[in-house]
């Protein structure tokens, strides 16, 4: 299994920059556009600046001056992106807060009847693409509620605000430009250009930089179209997402597993790949008991812990990742695939007794291990395998299950320690 890195291309427009489209006329003509700030005047004078300055990159990088001008005249700066972008449910909810909502009765029953309903173009997608049939579609219940839901942000202002905000200014400035140079192609006009708060777009919430790789037009018909209400190209074009990351055809992206007595905790973790057999000699079985289904290698994750359900997750799994890195999303897509397919639900009880840990009880939990001399580095709030690392090392020490989970009693014996 592999961890896939996200990369953005910013594509250049081929034959040099056409004549300013139409839109793009009518808006210059029609002057600026007044700015409805809803942020206190020094945010509002921040952001006309970053607007200007970003104005000078922008254009150097290929995008003509009409263009710019009359998307980012009407950009607002957008407190609520920013919070929504501190406080994204895959971190900072409990897994299973998560899962019973993106994975409920209801999102199960509505992908039963949108499989029904596109049943031939679901068909034909997975016989091009190699990616199963049911995971496309997860991925479209969870992204947009099967086409229900596609947000209502402006796409140029949330990827200015996240820009100017400066957390991952580069990563939403590339972003910004690729945009743009879409308008500019006469791809898509601002007035599709309506997604969530981060920038995505389309029934299956593609990033800019996705749509100029790996947006298909899947009848040949024109251009890509992801923000029409026919979902066709949305959805071919997250089975060709699926599979340039690597999706191995015909296998699965894991399974709910029974751990044995005296399971060592640390082979846990995504890092930690062996090959099936190797697990299936250690006494992992499938969750019901029954031989295990994957093929190659595999890993063994704990997402709530040593008393929440065990993982064994292969290659499709880093696939799925590649969409959205947090391993409760890439859960959620698993189980709610297998679900509507008419699989059953989780064996294993989730720990419902704990709650998610607050940010800085996150940083309080790692300067603790960092007094205990079991973690170095920066307290950031950040749960990573680093963290994880140090917290086994410390569950040794006081002679608990060493599983790495983050979680409220694991801190209050750090504060008594």
């Amino acid at each position: 299994m592999r961890r896939i890195a996200g990369v953005v291309l910013v594509l250049g427009v081929a034959g040099g920059l056409p004549a300013p489209l139409a839109w793009a006329q009518e808006a210059a003509e029609q002057g600026a556009v007044e700015q409805k700030m809803t942020v206190d005047e020094a945010s509002a004078e921040g952001f006309a600046a970053w607007r200007k300055a970003f104005r000078t990159r922008a254009l150097a990088q290929g995008v003509s001056a009409s263009i710019y001008d009359a998307a980012l005249g009407a950009a607002e700066f957008l407190p609520a992106v920013v919070d929504r972008d501190r406080r994204q449910d895959e971190f900072t909810k409990t897994i299973w807060d998560y899962l019973d909502k993106a994975v409920s009765e209801d999102r199960i029953a509505s992908g039963q009847k949108a499989l029904k309903k596109h049943a031939a173009l679901f068909d034909r997608i997975e016989a091009r693409y190699g990616v199963d049939k049911y995971t496309v579609l997860a991925i479209w219940g969870l992204e947009s509620a099967y086409g229900a839901v596609r947000g209502d942000v402006s796409t140029v202002s949330a990827l200015a605000t996240l820009a100017y905000e400066g957390r991952r200014a580069a990563f939403f400035e590339a972003e910004l430009v690729t945009l743009l140079k879409i308008l500019q192609r006469g791809a898509t006009k601002p007035a599709q250009l309506r997604g969530s708060w981060a920038g995505a777009m389309g029934h299956t919430q593609f990033m800019p930089s996705s749509y100029e790789r790996l947006a298909v037009n899947f009848d040949g018909t024109g251009g890509a179209n992801i923000w029409d209400d026919d979902p066709t190209d949305a959805l071919a074009s997250a089975a060709a997402y699926l599979a340039n990351s690597g999706w191995k055809k015909g296998e699965s992206w894991g399974q709910e597993v029974r751990l044995p007595a005296g399971f060592d905790y640390d082979l846990a973790g995504s890092r930690t790949q062996k090959p099936v057999g190797y697990w299936a000699g250690l006494g992992v079985a499938a969750a019901d008991g029954s031989a295990l289904a994957g093929k190659g290698w595999g890993a063994v994750i704990l997402p709530a812990g040593a008393r929440g359900p065990a993982f064994l997750v292969y290659d499709n799994f880093a696939a799925i990742e590649s969409y959205n890195k947090a391993d409760a999303y890439v859960i959620a897509v698993g189980h709610l695939a297998d679900r509507i397919r008419g699989g059953a639900g989780f064996v294993q009880s989730w720990p419902r007794d704990l709650r998610a840990l607050t940010l800085p009880e996150k940083i309080e939990m790692q300067q603790q291990l960092v007094r205990r001399g079991v973690m170095s580095g920066e307290a950031d709030g950040k749960i990573g395998p680093l963290t994880m690392a140090a917290l086994k090392a410390f569950q040794r020490q006081i002679g608990v299950v060493p599983d790495g989970y983050a979680c409220l009693p694991v801190l209050e014996q750090l504060r008594a320690d």
